[in-house]
């Protein structure tokens, strides 16, 4: 039997913005104390009232609580009510204070005053008219966003991602989920095909309908390429396909046709003859990347055989100049590196930790400026870029800033018909670099220049889709020089040693007792343990031994995103060690504060943030419902609504730090992680820390990883296209 029960909500405990779970505190006539809700609401504020149906419970923790089966909604009536409601952060521009100065102002007509006659606003002190215009807007929006999100929850749709369907159509969210459901899962960061669908059911979209079919093959594609394919093979593309969408073979395939007529994917029969091709020789791309892989073929072919402006020297003799300018001996390699540089148009120098790419690419500055030619640095994040201009004194930019990339004016703004001006291009961390940036990248290089990408191949290939550096290296289309020599200073480095006893498949040696060592292994076997040395050495240990800051200095590197030591509950622990508080926002199940160590999960052009940033919350603002975040000294506001795009970064996965490096880096490695245990991952994650490396785990686990050499195998035809 169900209960009626009407109260005001105080205060929120507890809201999921995935599914609107909520617990809240609310005021109900005849009940001394608070009484305590528990159930799905959309877009709870305190000051609301709520018209529940429900049944009382007892929870053996937290005593009687009234569980809501129905509700409704309704504004407050009383000034307390009003002025709760105002000030809860509802509408952006007015917080606690300006909602006591309109509620002080307009009592019980406040809410009537909004609706019907806003300019009165003007009357109250601090109120103008930008910020009347900033109200109405919100206040316009909460009405309309209310009407749809009534419409998406009755369809299962939870409140997080009704704020963002809103946002992303305005008034036509509910013409456009209806029509089609599925292009929420194209259009809207966060909601996959598998909520799409679940909304689409909801709406009476049959199983067997060609829209679903369309939409789950291209959502396979999405879901491949994010494992790094470029293509996938026919005949296991149709059988993922339909373990998917559990329909038959003939309207996968029918689907798979209609995305080719529409030009949304590209099937290509691919060369018979060779071997690994011969039992899937049919490839389904999506466009995009069957553009880009086909591009980077021609443009990287048209750059190698283009005539090029630098004059002819001697390089022999430039080598010897350059020695002595620089006042260094080099080793052959890096003398054959220099003459390469000066004799070819494209090439590659890769090495380890150690090997000299930076003097390297030092030499070849020296030489090329004394040449008078333009030449450019880049590097695929702001940290590598960074520490590119540290070590060369030349500027280096990330690549989608020297492309001039803006959404405003439709993407990269640097292509072939407006080219780089430079006749020296060099790229650091050429191994991060995707199939997509590599194509961009390639179109912007104008064919007289010289291009050298340098990397070290043996790391982790690049997060999206594609193996581009090892690709040009296996297709012989360009010189390569692989550095092998490690130098004497970095001989002294553990870390430097162990890489590359790593990389040749060998454990790392650990001596606690050397009178200096930078590498350090704690043995600890059960997870819980393993998770409470790491809050330790965080905290005190390394701050107090080494002098290292606890958030700018060390960086928590773990191979898994789960777990007891995966990414997200170590960033939980390490808030809870490093940034203790109360106050914050709440999104889902995170929690951000001031000081806390953010990074970006995915590359957002307006803001000029890209997937992997890190940086500092300095301000939260509940009344504009912002965040402010700075990323290397430069400040961008996001949205309360934008906070997906943000993780807590105290720990972060050994993908994701590609392409930076960290004074101290600690490193969780234990046999749950065997699935991800590969040699290439726990090189990336040593050769991640500059002077000091800490592993926490089972010689047995590290082991697995090292004598693990067999890398999944990536999808790709860009070696063949090369040859």
């Amino acid at each position: 039997m169900l209960t009626d029960l009407q109260g005001q909500i105080e205060r929120i405990t507890y809201t999921n913005e995935e599914n609107g779970y909520t617990i809240a505190r609310l005021k109900v006539y005849g009940h001394r104390d608070l009484v305590t809700v528990v159930g799905n609401l959309m877009a709870p504020n305190p000051g609301e009232i709520l018209k529940m149906k429900g049944e009382w419970t007892s929870h053996p923790k937290y005593g009687e609580q009234f569980k809501i089966v129905y509700y409704d909604t309704a504004v407050p009536a009383t000034v307390y009510g009003i002025r709760k409601y105002l000030g809860s952060g509802l509408i952006k521009g007015v917080g606690p204070i300006i909602a006591e100065r309109i509620v002080n102002k307009f009592g019980e007509e406040t809410l009537d005053i909004i609706e019907d006659d806003i300019g009165n606003l003007a009357k109250v002190e601090g109120i103008g008219k930008k910020r009347i215009a900033m109200i109405q807007k919100a206040w316009d929006d909460q009405k309309e966003i209310r009407e749809v999100m009534v419409f998406l929850q009755s369809h299962g749709v939870s409140s997080g991602y009704a704020t963002k369907i809103f946002k992303q159509y305005g008034n036509e969210s509910v013409a456009v989920v209806r029509e089609n459901p599925y292009r929420l899962a194209m259009d809207i960061f966060g909601i996959g095909f598998i909520t799409a669908d679940r909304i689409a059911e909801q709406l009476g979209f049959a199983k067997d309908s060609p829209l679903r079919a369309e939409a789950g093959v291209l959502y396979v594609l999405h879901q491949l390429s994010d494992e790094g394919h470029v293509y996938y093979p026919y005949e296991p593309l149709i059988e993922k396909s339909r373990e998917i969408l559990e329909v038959d073979r003939e309207i996968v395939a029918n689907a798979l046709a209609t995305g080719v007529v529409e030009k949304k994917i590209v099937i290509e029969d691919l060369n018979e003859d060779l071997e690994e091709f011969r039992i899937n020789n049919k490839a389904i791309y999506l466009a995009k990347f069957h553009t880009c892989e086909t591009g980077i073929a021609r443009r990287l072919k048209l750059l190698v055989n283009a005539p090029k402006s630098v004059r002819e020297v001697d390089s022999e003799k430039a080598a010897e100049w350059v020695q002595k300018q620089l006042a260094i001996q080099l080793a052959e390699k890096q003398a054959e590196a220099i003459q390469c540089a000066i004799e070819s148009k494209v090439m590659v120098i890769t090495g380890g930790p150690g090997t000299g790419k930076t003097t390297i690419i030092n030499a070849i500055l020296k030489i090329f400026s004394k040449l008078n030619v333009r030449i450019m640095l880049a590097a695929p994040t702001g940290r590598a870029a960074k520490r590119m201009t540290e070590t060369t004194g030349y500027q280096a930019k990330t690549i989608h800033r020297m492309l001039e990339y803006s959404i405003a004016k439709g993407g990269f703004q640097k292509d072939h018909e407006k080219p780089l001006n430079c006749d020296l291009l060099i790229v650091d961390e050429a191994s991060m670099i995707d199939t997509v940036l590599m194509h961009h990248l390639l179109k912007a290089i104008p064919p007289r220049a010289t291009f050298i990408l340098v990397g070290d191949v043996n790391q982790l290939p690049s997060v999206g889709a594609g193996n581009v550096l090892n690709d040009i290296i296996a297709s012989d289309v360009a010189p390569v020089v692989e550095l092998n020599e490690i130098f004497r200073q970095a001989r002294e480095s553990q870390i430097v040693m162990n890489a590359h006893k790593i990389n040749n498949g060998r454990i790392p040696y650990f001596d606690p007792n050397l009178p200096r060592t930078d590498f350090y292994f704690i043995q600890k076997e059960d997870p819980e343990k393993v998770l409470d040395i790491i809050m330790r050495l965080v905290k005190e240990r390394i701050p107090g031994r080494f002098g290292f800051d606890p958030v700018d200095d060390i960086q928590v590197l773990t191979p898994m995103h789960k777990g007891i030591v995966g990414a997200a509950n170590l960033n939980m622990q390490l808030q809870r060690t490093l940034n203790p508080g109360e106050n914050g926002v709440v999104r889902g199940d995170r929690n951000y504060r001031v000081n806390d160590k953010v990074m970006q999960i995915r590359n957002n052009y307006d803001k000029e943030v890209f997937n992997g940033d890190i940086g500092r919350i300095i301000r939260i603002d509940s009344e504009e419902k912002e965040v402010i975040i700075v990323f290397d000294r430069r400040e961008v506001t996001y949205d309360f609504t934008d906070l997906d795009e943000i993780v807590l970064a105290y720990a972060v996965s050994v993908h994701k730090s590609q392409g930076s490096e960290y004074p101290a880096v600690v490193i969780p490695i234990l046999t749950q992680h065997f699935i991800l245990l590969q040699r290439n991952l726990i090189y990336t994650a040593v050769t991640r820390g500059r002077e000091l490396v800490v592993m926490v785990g089972t010689k047995k686990a590290l082991a697995i990883g090292v004598k693990n050499n067999k890398t999944q195998k990536r999808f790709t035809y860009l070696k063949h296209r090369l040859r």
